[in-house]
């Protein structure tokens, strides 16, 4: 074969790895560059490492506060190193769960820098590939913003943050978005004093306004600060002057407002693909669209669910109330403190909310444990255009979480 292959894929993310692995399994000879270690943002500095940290953070406020369920833990002991140390093992073994699934499927990997010649011609070590077609994806930086550049030592971006090897005593979060909402309950479990600023009107502004509501109020219970409507004005000898006029002084700043497609020209004939497509910036997206890209299996984009973890879990699916007209949709909510698996689990905060037109769900917004995986449910349901009362015919189990779908049903 030499260096000529069916496909050539740049960037070994999920939109990359999950390319090769469907092309392979259509027959098709893969070779997949990877400049750095595969699995990307989301394994590498994302989705993955954030989520363990989530977890030990959780773990951690749960032992503390485990008398209410005749648990009693005295002198609890909090490791960060530990805690890093596991998230390293777990990244380490997802990275080489990828790489034996890419060996197997006898995609050829490449670790290298590559450069698009044009759309058949990819250069990396010195060596030339010859590719019937090429697909790049390349993925995305955190976004930088005036004013504040990143220093990666007061001022960080959402992959310094996973650098730290000790626990600040307190954080400044510029942005409410996913990113800076899971930082700020991950530093708020671990005891650091976490500060929110948020330059929209409520926090998570892409997200239903009552979820927004919803969290803002978790906010408080948990004792974070926030502020909306405000920006940072200045960062001078590590003073963070708000446009409000406060002046705060954490010890570190995360400044999580986003994303941005990493910056390459585009060459006419090569498919993007993934966050470097400039759509939207989700995993899952980005695995839905190299299946759609080798397979031809078409996705509702609009129906890409977004899930924001921590307790409680938050997740929603297609349109949000302030989208549709008043007096053209009903609604249904159901709390959580309804649920008797709630309650067994201590976790009764939230609400299941369903938004329907014509006997048909065209929106979901879940505040509630297990929402992350609850809000599949509805997006089956929503693309596949199945009736609301199709859907009381199915028998849900008790006692979960998933039965507040069931009675929210009946509400509508």
């Amino acid at each position: 074969m030499g260096n000529n292959y069916d496909i050539g894929i740049i960037g070994g993310g999920p939109a990359g790895y999950t390319a090769a692995l469907h092309a392979s399994i259509q027959g098709k000879s893969v070779v997949l560059f990877e400049k750095d270690k595969i699995g990307g943002v989301c394994l590498n500095k994302g989705c993955i490492p954030t989520k363990s940290i989530l977890h030990s953070s959780e773990v951690y406020k749960q032992t503390l506060n485990g008398e209410i369920f005749g648990v009693r833990a005295e002198n609890v002991v909090l490791d960060y190193s530990k805690i890093i140390e596991r998230k390293n093992k777990t990244l380490e073994t997802l990275r080489k769960g990828i790489e034996l699934a890419l060996k197997n499927a006898k995609v050829s990997l490449v670790n290298g820098e590559a450069q698009i010649k044009n759309k058949n011609v990819v250069e990396c070590n010195n060596e030339v590939f010859n590719c019937s077609k090429i697909i790049c994806a390349t993925g995305s930086s955190p976004k930088i913003v005036k004013g504040l550049e990143f220093d990666n030592e007061f001022l960080l971006s959402s992959d310094d943050i996973l650098n730290l090897e000790k626990l600040p005593k307190s954080i400044l979060i510029v942005g409410s978005g996913a990113i800076g909402t899971e930082w700020a309950r991950i530093f708020n479990n671990f005891g650091v004093e976490t500060t929110v600023v948020e330059l929209a009107e409520r926090l998570l502004p892409l997200a239903d306004v009552e979820v927004s509501k919803r969290l803002e109020r978790i906010f408080k219970t948990n004792k974070i600060k926030f502020y909306t409507k405000t920006c940072v004005s200045e960062v001078k000898d590590k003073k963070v002057t708000l446009s409000n006029g406060e002046i705060i002084e954490p010890e570190i700043v995360l400044v999580a407002v986003g994303r941005t497609s990493n910056n390459i020209d585009k060459t006419d004939g090569i498919e993007y693909i993934g966050d470097v497509s400039g759509e939207i910036q989700l995993a899952h997206y980005a695995v839905k669209q190299a299946i759609e890209n080798i397979e031809g299996i078409k996705f509702e984009k609009s129906l890409t669910p977004s899930v924001v973890y921590g307790a409680p879990e938050i997740a929603w699916v297609g349109r949000r109330e302030q989208d549709l007209e008043e007096g053209s949709y009903k609604k249904s909510m159901v709390l959580v403190s309804s649920l008797g698996k709630a309650h067994c689990d201590g976790q009764t905060d939230g609400f299941i909310k369903i938004l329907a037109q014509d006997n048909k769900i065209v929106g979901a917004h879940i505040v509630c444990a297990e929402a992350s995986s609850l809000i599949q449910q509805l997006a089956i349901a929503i693309q596949n255009d199945i009736t609301i009362d199709k859907l009381k015919e199915v028998c849900f189990p008790h006692p979960t979480y998933s039965e507040g779908i069931f009675d929210a049903l009946f509400k509508l």
